[in-house]
């Protein structure tokens, strides 16, 4: 396993404009020690990270300074340029907050000279009117006000004149966007704007506001009063914009309440204007003139239904809840925001407006458990679980839980959890098992059926309110009927966090009150037994979920449990072995063991040290008549939480007795299990025979009294061989002749992946396995003859399996043999049966990959003689870097020339074609060499043109020849194998349609032919011209470039 590449940090780096570079030099000493001469050394460096160690340096030469020092001109202009290049640089720039953190670092004595300096460039930057930079300034005041304390210092200083700042800022903004109305791009943009403009409005209200004092700012003629209502305004214009996004909206909606709740007064009386705004009674006798001037849209006008949605977040947001601070006004707020949002509930079905909504109703829920801390009784009656308003509230919960939306179904999970919470608020100190909220509602919810997925999360939710054994005493049936709704995949997530919930909540509740292990058996029977009998008898999709979600999660509770587990099924093992339906004691024996090893609460040489397990009980369960026990067994095998765990013996000797009893498994589900399962085991074999093989080499570094003591690493490694060479030794004996299509595929697969993990590489350590000493002349031919099975995947797996090898196969060195397959590959190119040409095709695809292909051909074969594609090429082997170019180039040549014959042939009799040369073959293994040829990288530029040429042309010239078989009225080609009168007249009807391309009068008359004759051969001819084009035109260039592969004038002349 690789490990992932570190992404290099990229740091824009600061640069001096000319009037500081000046500054920094005059004030630099000759020695280069001092602060001027550190920032000018610096800030000339290209590179931000370097700009960042510089920075780094400025606190501890500022920490040796001395009283004296204070005044200093030096000083004032590096902190002046220090003020200035933290609001020149971007807020996500590395470099800005270094320089934050340096800066919040400074010595006490130039606190307030930095702060002058902050203040003196951030009042410029505030007189700005470029609306360019008025992002850039809101990005630099709430850096200021969240990561430096001389930022905060300079802001506070500046607060009337950030006020004004924003004002303008936000009325700007918003006039610019209104004049981009379509222009989605730039209006995005500037809403992004005004939201940042906003949220930086609060958070000066927030974090400077508090320490003004209100003699200053509370008259209505003072600038900070104005900024306020004119910053109000602009907040109640975007709130109530349905063109704005909705999350400037929504902060707009926080920002109303906040600016509200600090120009208010009295503010005891603020829940009351908030409570009349949301309710729509408000009397503008009761309102402040400079509220009914900013906010006049809210109070003269009715609100809609998101508006009101926004003012009720804003108000949980911003006003205080806890500690009663709001008094029985607050009390009433409260109860009028969840009356407001019940209605708005029902009529905001929107998804992004229900989400919302979920979201807002689950803050309403903190917020009322904040207040009952310290409510009234009205309160606690008005939020009891009997009361009405709780009575709507589990409505909405109910009408929610199973919302298409995850935000909601989450929020509404939440919100259930706080109702209990609540209600258990309001009744506090009574004893909660005889409450009759809580017994109604368990009662309520255990009515519902299974297949409603909100029952699992609000039981849950019960359960940890008030404990599982009040659940379970109402019905202990409740686990086995929670794993019974498991048969149902979509259920079984639900179901095992829910059957979590219960079993770990059982469990500190019965430790809580037993002593020892005396609980363990009361907690077994409730949560074990239940699973077992599921394992055993149940239907196959059940037990396999219960398997995968709830085993692991309570062998994670309770790995003790595994004990309990293999006491009980063994106990049963021989009376309730199972069957090819069901598994049985034994299959639930095995998926317990395996689910164990899996997770690392097992482990296998334990197992077999402690006769937890005999061997011939895993060898039953290798060799059980049901699918799912045997890859249970081999999952035990194969399956480890460590990739380097080491492989003993016994495990070896099993893996070896599992295949040579289940290679011929029927079921692909089965047979890509067993695959997959295997290859996990080679992974984990080649990671732990690394892991030795390191050992072995710091072993042979110490010294033979310690070598004497320690486990012998080369024993290991020698089993591993063993192994391996024996476990291939069987896979070749499985692909005899007429073996079966599961067992070469079983076979082969298992073969590729071995090739695939065990890599050929030079230099390799003898200790270790390596795939290509078990690869002799004997099973390179099998391999060979896989290439004829009728199943086309087999013949794929042989291939890829001696591609992966071919370098290493000495069988095939010797170019005299190369001759006769080479041979083989030809005549089945232009066999009557369809699938010898596939066979050819991979073969000549092999054959193709062998350097010495080529000599033999032109030696041996005469027609290829005629075809050679360079005088130079035997006087200069290395005229081509690649040998598969030269060899699919010849071999092309070769199969185009007999075409082209075929062809020629063809146009005078197709019955006598299909009968003798049908030309799909060759068509077939020309198309399967240039789908292996690398387009992209060729060298032979101009007898690749000659043949892309030729080959166009061939493909025209074949399909206006197979054409009449093609266009004829039968769907399938011509194939006349029948003798009855019927099939002969509609025989002749075909033939009528084909006889104008015919000359030689094969089709005079109706010839009862046998079934070799058929015409349909040169229909799949056809059918492999277009791919052919169409793959070749993807690839290659088509361009007016000299190295392109087709020219204007070849396209031009088709």
């Amino acid at each position: 396993m690789g490990l992932k590449k570190k992404k290099e940090i990229q740091v824009d780096a600061f640069v001096l404009d000319h009037q500081q570079l000046e500054r920094l030099r005059s004030f630099a000493d000759a020695e280069g020690q001092n602060l001027a001469s550190l920032l000018l050394r610096g800030l000339q460096l290209p590179d931000g990270i370097q700009q960042i160690h510089c920075i780094k340096q400025i606190v501890p030469l500022l920490e040796k300074m001395d009283t004296s020092c204070l005044g200093d001109p030096i000083i004032k202009s590096c902190l002046d340029i220090l003020a200035a290049m933290f609001l020149s640089l971007d807020v996500k720039n590395p470099l800005k907050k270094v320089l934050a953190s340096s800066l919040n670092s400074l010595p006490e004595l130039t606190v307030a000279e930095a702060t002058h300096s902050f203040v003196d460039c951030l009042r410029e930057e505030l007189k700005t009117t470029d609306l360019s930079q008025y992002r850039k300034i809101m990005d630099n005041l709430a850096s200021c006000m969240e990561n430096i304390s001389i930022g905060k210092s300079s802001v506070y200083i500046l607060f009337k004149e950030a006020l004004h700042f924003l004002q303008k800022s936000l009325l700007e903004t918003e006039e610019e966007n209104r004049k981009f109305s379509g222009n989605r791009i730039a209006q995005t943009r500037l809403m992004h704007d005004l939201l940042m403009g906003v949220k930086v409005s609060m958070m000066l209200i927030q974090k400077i506001q508090e320490n003004i004092q209100e003699n200053i700012w509370k008259k209505l003629d003072s600038p900070i009063w104005q900024s306020m209502c004119g910053l109000l305004n602009s907040f109640t214009c975007f709130l109530v914009n349905v063109d704005l996004l909705q999350t400037v909206q929504t902060t707009a909606g926080l920002a109303v309440v906040l600016f509200t709740k600090t120009m208010f007064e009295p503010a005891e009386k603020l829940p009351c204007l908030i409570s009349d705004l949301l309710l729509g009674s408000l009397k503008s006798s009761d309102i402040p003139e400079w509220f009914l001037d900013n906010c006049g849209s809210l109070c003269l006008a009715e609100i809609s239904d998101s508006v009101l949605l926004f003012l009720c977040h804003g108000a949980l947001a911003m006003l205080e809840w806890k500690n009663g601070s709001m008094g029985q006004n607050g009390e009433k707020l409260l109860l009028d925001i969840a009356m407001t949002l019940l209605i708005l509930s029902t009529r905001l079905k929107e998804s992004v407006m229900a989400a919302s909504l979920s979201r807002i109703l689950s803050v309403w829920t903190n917020s009322a458990l904040d207040v009952l801390q310290s409510s009234s009784d009205n309160l606690k009656f008005g939020l009891n679980g009997n009361s009405d308003m709780m009575g709507k509230m589990l409505d909405y919960v109910y009408a929610h839980w199973e919302h298409p939306l995850d935000a909601v179904r989450h929020q509404t999970k939440l919100i259930f959890k706080n109702l209990l919470q609540i209600h258990h608020a309001t009744v506090k100190g009574s004893v909660v098992k005889l409450d009759s909220f809580f017994l109604g509602l368990t009662e309520s919810l255990l009515s519902l059926e299974w297949h409603v997925k909100g029952k699992y999360s609000s039981l849950g939710c019960l359960v940890e309110c008030v404990g599982v054994e009040n659940i379970l005493a109402m019905d202990r049936t409740i686990p086995a009927q929670i794993l019974d709704a498991m048969s149902d995949q979509s259920f079984a997530p639900y179901a095992s966090d829910l059957l979590e919930t219960m079993f770990m909540n059982h469990k500190r509740h019965l430790t809580s009150v037993l002593e020892g292990d005396n609980w363990i058996d009361n907690w077994h029977e409730t949560w074990v037994s239940p699973l077992l009998l599921i394992l055993c008898d149940g239907n196959p999709e059940q037990a396999t979920y219960v398997t995968d979600y709830y085993l692991p999660k309570l062998l994670k509770c309770s790995p003790e449990c595994l004990n309990y587990m293999i006491k009980i099924l063994q106990t049963s093992a021989e009376s309730n072995v199972g069957s090819c339906s069901t598994r049985g004691s034994l299959g639930a024996l095995m998926a317990c063991l395996r689910t164990a090893r899996a997770h690392g609460h097992l482990q296998f040489t334990d197992m077999m040290h402690g006769s937890l397990v005999s061997v011939g009980c895993i060898k039953q369960g290798l060799v059980h008549q049901h699918d799912q026990v045997r890859i249970d067994a081999l999952g035990l095998l194969c399956e480890s939480h460590r990739s380097t765990e080491i492989i003993s013996i016994e495990e070896m000797q099993l893996i070896e007795f599992f295949i040579k009893y289940n290679l011929n498994s029927q079921s692909p589900a089965v047979r890509q299990q067993i695959c997959s399962l295997l290859k996990k085991l080679f992974c984990r074999i080649y990671e732990s025979s690394q892991t030795v093989h390191k050992m072995q080499q710091m072993k042979s570094k110490q010294g033979p009294l310690k070598q004497s003591i320690m486990w012998d690493p080369l024993t290991t490694l020698q089993q591993y061989k063993d192994f391996m060479s024996s476990l291939c030794g069987i896979l070749f004996e499985a692909l005899f002749p007429g073996s079966s299509h599961p067992t070469r595929f079983i076979a082969l697969t298992l073969l590729g992946i071995i090739a695939g993990i065990f890599p050929i590489s030079e230099g390799q350590s003898q200790e270790l396995f390596q795939i290509a000493q078990e690869f002799g002349p004997t099973r390179v031919q099998t391999l060979l003859h896989c290439f004829a099975s009728t199943f086309e995947e087999v013949k794929i797996l042989a291939f890829e399996l001696l591609m992966k090898l071919h370098p290493a196969l000495s069988y095939l060195q010797d170019s005299e043999k190369l001759q006769p397959l080479f041979q083989v590959a030809m005549q089945l190119s232009t066999s009557i049966k369809p699938y010898d040409c596939v066979t050819a095709s991979y073969l000549l695809n092999f054959l193709i990959h062998r350097k010495d292909l080529l000599k033999v051909c032109f030696k041996n074969n005469p027609l290829l003689g005629t075809f050679q594609p360079d005088e130079d090429m035997f006087a200069h082997p290395d005229i081509s870097a690649d040998p598969v170019e030269e060899n699919t180039l010849a071999v092309i040549k070769h199969l185009l020339e007999t075409v082209e014959e075929e062809i020629f042939q063809a146009e005078k009799s197709l019955l006598q074609a299909a009968a003798s040369f049908p030309m799909y073959g060759r068509v077939h293994c020309i198309t399967g060499a240039l789908h292996q040829l690398p387009l992209n990288n060729l060298t032979r530029i101009l007898e690749w043109k000659e043949i892309v040429a030729k080959l166009i042309l061939m493909s025209y010239k074949l399909s206006a020849v197979v054409s009449p078989v093609v266009q004829s009225s039968s769907p399938e080609g011509l194939i006349p194998m029948d003798t009855d009168s019927d099939t002969s007249e509609r025989l002749q009807l075909i033939l009528c349609e084909i006889q104008p391309c015919d000359t030689n009068n094969y089709f005079s008359e109706v010839k009862l032919l046998k079934e070799h004759c058929r015409i349909d051969c040169v229909k799949e001819s056809a059918e492999h011209i277009c791919p052919e084009n169409r793959d070749f035109n993807m690839k290659i260039d088509l361009g007016t470039k000299p190295q392109g592969l087709l020219v204007y004038t070849l396209i031009h002349s088709l």
